[in-house]
């Protein structure tokens, strides 16, 4: 899943990969729904937990 996307991903390719905005991307990560941890001033979501969001979400897992 996302092989073609670097193990470290950015708010901006979170919000593509899910296909919703970045106000909806950033809200996500800040209540810990999905995963990340900030560098700087930047949000970096490691994809593992992307992955992991999506079949929580999907009611896959």
């Amino acid at each position: 899943m996302f092989d073609s996307y670097d193990d470290i991903l950015t708010v901006e390719e979170v919000a593509e990969i899910l296909k919703i905005g970045m106000t909806q991307a950033y809200k996500i990560i800040r209540t810990g729904q999905l995963k990340g941890y900030k560098e700087g001033k930047d949000w970096k979501i490691p994809k593992q937990s992307l992955s992991k969001y999506v079949l929580s979400r999907s009611h896959l897992s």
